[in-house]
């Protein structure tokens, strides 16, 4: 029998494959490595830095070409990263003060990687990854180091950390799956993953010592299970399961064009999450997103020694907008601070970091910070049809506020003699126990909703999402989510305001059947979950989704909620 080990299941899919363990050792090379004088070393860095840089510039080429964006972005900040001047600084430092050009790289690449993780965030924890990943390239181009061969056969990638140049480098036919030991879900590997529809598994902590490199393994990535060193009986079950999730894939794949409609002719808008206007086109013509639910603009806020410009954040919303051909983007003004800070908006360490200064509280006290979006985002409405989403709003004063900060950009681009669209609708995300029960005040004053069930969720039960221990009290069919959520929308309907969901939950397929009944008009996701959710959508009358969100709001533990309804919709079902 295998040994049966299981971490959380974060990109469904069934895979069979070898393992090989991600993050190539190279003390071996470094122990033989003789230096020679300093200033040659303090060359050779500066020669590998110029080299790695063309070879990932190439790299990003042919991702572009290929249709690959999502990596072609990653591999892009890895590169920004590599040319960053900071960076070059600090290696030249390092490699003059111990005179060994590879250690010297890595030694300040793990320097500044410690600095993202001091953080104490699973977002810049994953940047740390970025740095080491980008380190450990510099030095193996000065050492002669070459990765090694695949061979025949898929592989499912494992290691505490995947490097994401590692995943990025691999062709997908030739990966299987991966397996993280840490519990990020938002690293560079997973979302590279993401993009390709890799079944991936996370937080698998230190049962992933078990696994040997070569290992034969099943993976479920949706439910978290592995088994390793299968029995050949186990192997013929799971070839069966694989067979189906074959059969599954093509279904979604007819889907791409199809509205997200009820038998009986209820149509749900379903959307895409994105952090970089190159996702957009995986999103509409990969899997049929209907346009942007959410743009991650915090993204470009990151890997900066200062704020990006008003005309650097105008180029990359308007290459979103452009993108999107007319259909919805929406821009989430910078969602960042307090537990994620940047090292120019100087925030003091915090005792409650989720709860403290972050997101709009951070935009409305920096004008000098916010004006510059504000003014990108109007710039980029021209463009196409582009909304504000202002994250972490808790009453009516902050709505009212943003409000005269917008109309405040608008008088200073008409000064400035920059075109710029005028009615670009304000928006709330919904993401707090206090906005969702003022919603029926907010809907007042906003032009729309989006719930942000993450933090909604994380806030209302008191459980920290990235905390492995209570993992599994975070519920999002918790009753008092639901109720939450359940007002919102009828909040937006009493007041004629359309109502979204950009969160995690609005990618569950049992969520949206209560969503659809409760009167949502959107949902936003990651975008390869947007055919799933589509399928469960499009399998149900909008009678029976009410009849079920009526039985539902009278039961009481979130367990038997989910329980029900996989029993009364069983379809959706891998």
């Amino acid at each position: 029998m295998a040994n049966k080990i299981r971490g959380r299941g974060v990109i469904a899919g069934v895979a069979l494959g070898r393992i090989r363990l991600a993050g190539q050792n190279i003390d071996g090379y470094l122990a033989k490595y003789q230096p020679e004088a300093v200033e040659v070393e303090v060359e050779k860095a500066s020669d590998a830095l110029i080299a790695v840089a063309e070879a990932m510039r190439e790299r990003i080429v042919r991702l572009q070409e290929q249709k690959m964006m999502a990596q072609a972005a990653i591999i892009e900040a890895q590169r920004l990263m590599v040319q960053d001047p900071m960076m070059a600084e600090n290696i030249a430092g390092k490699v003059a003060e111990i005179g060994n050009a590879p250690e010297g790289v890595m030694e300040a690449a793990e320097s500044q990687a410690r600095v993202f993780e001091d953080m104490q965030d699973d977002y810049f924890s994953a940047r740390a990854t970025d740095l080491r990943d980008v380190g450990k390239r510099i030095a193996k181009y000065i050492l002669g180091v070459k990765e090694p061969e695949i061979g025949s056969g898929k592989v499912i990638l494992c290691g505490q950390e995947v490097e994401p140049s590692v995943i990025a480098e691999i062709p997908t036919e030739k990966i299987a799956g991966v397996l993280l030991g840490s519990g990020s879900t938002t690293c560079h590997a997973v979302i590279i993953a993401k993009a390709r529809a890799i079944p991936t598994i996370a937080g698998l902590g230190d049962k992933i010592d078990g696994i040997r490199n070569g290992d034969y393994v099943i993976m479920d990535g949706g439910r978290g299970d592995i088994l390793v060193r299968p029995s050949q009986q186990e192997i013929d079950d799971y070839l069966a399961r694989m067979r189906r999730q074959v059969e599954l894939a093509s279904r979604y794949q007819a889907l791409r064009e199809l509205p997200a409609k009820t038998k009986d002719g209820h149509r749900v808008n379903i959307m895409a999450n994105i952090g970089t206007h190159m996702d957009v086109d995986t999103a509409i013509k990969t899997y049929g997103a209907e346009g942007v639910g959410l743009f991650r603009s915090e993204f470009l806020f990151m890997g900066h020694k200062d704020i990006p410009d008003e005309e650097e954040q105008f180029r990359a919303y308007r290459g979103a907008v452009e993108k999107c051909q007319g259909r919805p983007c929406i821009i989430r003004t910078m969602d960042i601070g307090g537990d994620k800070p940047l090292p120019y908006l100087h925030v003091p360490p915090e005792n409650n970091p989720f709860l403290g200064w972050r997101a709009v509280r951070i935009s409305l006290q920096r004008r000098d910070i916010f004006m510059p979006q504000l003014k990108a985002i109007l710039r980029a409405g021209l463009y196409g049809d582009v909304s504000i989403m202002v994250p972490m709003i808790i009453n009516v004063e902050e709505l009212q506020q943003v409000r005269d900060m917008v109309e405040e950009a608008k008088v200073e681009l008409a000064h400035e003699g920059q075109a710029y669209y005028d009615t670009v609708p304000i928006g709330v995300m919904v993401e707090t126990p206090a906005a969702a029960i003022m919603s029926p005040i907010l809907a007042k004053y906003a032009d729309f909703f989006s719930i942000g069930t993450n933090d909604l969720i994380q806030y209302t039960l008191a459980v920290d999402r990235t905390n492995a221990t209570i993992s599994s009290l975070y519920d999002p069919f918790h009753p008092a989510v639901l109720r939450l959520v359940k007002n919102t929308i009828q909040s937006a309907r009493d007041n004629d305001i359309w109502v979204g969901m950009c969160g995690e939950m609005a990618s569950d397929p049992y969520a949206a059947i209560l969503l659809v009944a409760m009167g949502i008009d959107e949902v936003s996701m990651s975008a390869p979950w947007i055919p799933r959710v589509k399928e469960m959508i499009r399998s149900v009358t909008l009678h029976d989704a009410k009849d079920a969100l009526a039985r539902v709001m009278k039961m009481e533990d979130g367990h038997v909620i989910r329980k029900y309804l996989r029993k009364r919709f069983p379809g959706n079902n891998l």
